[in-house]
């Protein structure tokens, strides 16, 4: 779906290596349509994968995939090169300035924050410190974006709301490739974790009970929800909502406590969520994309308290 019309039968045709009526119609779906419908995929299984760990970890139904402050700390990232470039060294300003200068940045400042999550992850006992830490270097990285906002220009500041509204879209097959690399890592170490996840869920003295190592399993945790949530914050923005809500409607949906299936069930989900949003933000026919931050909040919201209300 899109600005331009491509009959479905057209679409078909094409995916099953077939040629179809208009080469223009063919560079359009593969080049921007099919990438944007992977990608969408990919960040809907990685947030909701994320929240569903973070959820379990600090045993905090209103815990997502961002609790840790990744999201803020790549939000620092890009608000230091897009509001704050005039600071930086000349020859910094050129690289940074472009798309893949913005992600470098984004990466960077969720890899900077993950570096001090896993350092103070060592040294405390609990995981409920270790949130109300992550909460702080969280406010701390917004604190810093709201006074380089202060001082930036009605330009920089359109360019950093963009991108805090987050896109699918303008992303190639190499960025597909690495992202999902990226993703299948961080799916790797979140199944390396589901007998200490099951167990958390009765606290850490009972899971140190059944013999999990709780700090490492901690840091396994963290490591994967930071590669997941953290490349998909790079990549699109930060994307509210799909790690908040996506867990608990696969609970509601599967009633089950096992990490195994509750998992796999946020994977289908969160991907199926993302495809709905972004055909909403690309209505047919129109040129106009609208920001997938507020289609994600505005569709998910209504479908939790009903799925709530329902089960209640």
């Amino acid at each position: 779906m899109g600005a331009i019309y491509i009959p479905f039968k057209q679409v078909l045709l094409l995916l099953m290596g077939q040629g179809i009526e208009r080469e223009s119609w063919e560079y359009i779906i593969l080049n921007y349509r099919f990438p944007k419908a992977i990608i969408a995929v990919l960040v809907g299984i990685a947030l909701s994968v994320s929240g569903l760990m973070m959820q379990t970890l600090f045993r905090n139904p209103m815990a997502d995939s961002y609790v840790l402050g990744l999201s803020s700390g790549a939000s620092l990232g890009v608000a230091i090169v897009i509001l704050g470039a005039s600071f930086l060294p000349v020859y910094l300003q050129g690289f940074f300035i472009s798309s893949g200068g913005i992600v470098a940045a984004s990466i960077l400042g969720s890899f900077c924050i993950l570096l001090l999550i896993l350092l103070v992850a060592r040294k405390v006992q609990d995981s409920v410190t270790l949130l109300i830490i992550g909460l702080m270097f969280g406010s701390f990285a917004s604190a810093v974006v709201g006074v380089l906002t202060y001082f930036s220009t009605a330009e920089q500041l359109k360019r950093y709301t963009f991108w805090a509204m987050g896109s699918l879209g303008n992303l190639d097959w190499n960025i597909v490739f690495f992202f999902t690399v990226a993703v299948l890592v961080g799916l790797a170490f979140t199944f390396m974790s589901f007998k200490a996840l099951d167990s958390l869920l009765l606290g850490e003295r009972y899971a140190a009970s059944l013999g999990i190592h709780v700090k490492r399993a901690r840091i396994l945790i963290i490591l994967a929800t930071s590669i997941l949530s953290g490349v998909s914050t790079a990549f699109v923005g930060p994307i509210a909502f799909v790690g908040l809500a996506v867990p608990h409607i696969a609970r509601i949906l599967f009633k089950t406590s096992s990490h195994k299936v509750l998992c796999l069930a946020s994977m289908l989900l969160g991907a199926i969520l993302m495809l709905i949003c972004d055909m909403i933000t690309q209505y047919p026919g129109q040129a106009f994309v609208l920001p997938i931050n507020a289609i994600t909040s505005i569709l998910g919201a209504p479908v939790v308290i009903w799925l709530i209300l329902k089960k209640n």
